[in-house]
């Protein structure tokens, strides 16, 4: 399976028992929240002030390299601003990138006939669940933030950030809101500016709605 930040998101985003994708209108903002994070991690971003600065080489993985590519063609920019853009395009490219690795079922019908409809399905839901119960454990458990594993914890902190309810309640975000800021630390303007933009996002719906 695809081994970027990216593309584990994506099998997160899944219902570990049922195998169908949840939370798919705010899934663009999480997959670029995960690219960022990525290349923050790997030193190929840094934060300047609040904004996102170029600050290594373009990566081989050609998901992180379009997002790179768009901050280092820039000027600097608030990492709200980089969470925001391209939301389709990433889910277009992990979506297909899963999908060649046959990682993912990807149908394309019609609902009654007219209406276009893309049915997206894990073919294997065991390395979903395995990564859904490492990261719910990194949310809820007793280990040290520090002392987490890299990737899981800055998946955990994204996770809570976007209010991804297939991997954490409410109820469960509410409880750990000190744990969750501990383990966004290594990225937390990139967690910070996740959480910003779904809670609009949320507000703008339900305020049209």
């Amino acid at each position: 399976m695809g081994e970027s930040l990216p593309a584990k998101m994506f099998l997160l985003a899944f219902h570990p028992v049922k195998g169908r994708l949840t939370s798919r209108d705010e899934l663009g903002h999480l997959l670029r929240a995960a690219a960022l994070a990525e290349l923050v991690l790997s030193g190929r971003l840094r934060d300047d002030g609040g904004k996102a600065v170029v600050a290594g080489a373009v990566p081989s993985d050609p998901v992180l390299a379009a997002v790179w590519q768009e901050v280092s063609e820039s000027s600097p920019r608030s990492w709200s601003r980089w969470v925001g853009r391209g939301r389709k395009e990433i889910f277009a490219a992990v979506r297909d990138l899963l999908a060649d690795e046959r990682v993912i079922r990807v149908e394309h019908a019609r609902w009654l006939g007219l209406v276009p409809h893309t049915r997206i399905t894990l073919r294997d839901t065991r390395e979903a669940r395995r990564l859904a119960e490492q990261v719910r454990r990194a949310l809820v458990g007793t280990q040290a933030p520090s002392r987490v594993d890299g990737e899981i914890r800055v998946l955990a902190a994204l996770a809570g950030a976007a209010q991804l309810r297939v991997v954490l309640s409410a109820a469960d975000r509410r409880r750990n809101r000190a744990r969750l800021d501990q383990l966004a630390e290594p990225i937390a303007p990139v967690a910070k500016a996740l959480r910003k933009a779904i809670t609009a996002k949320r507000a703008a719906a339900a305020s049209s709605g």
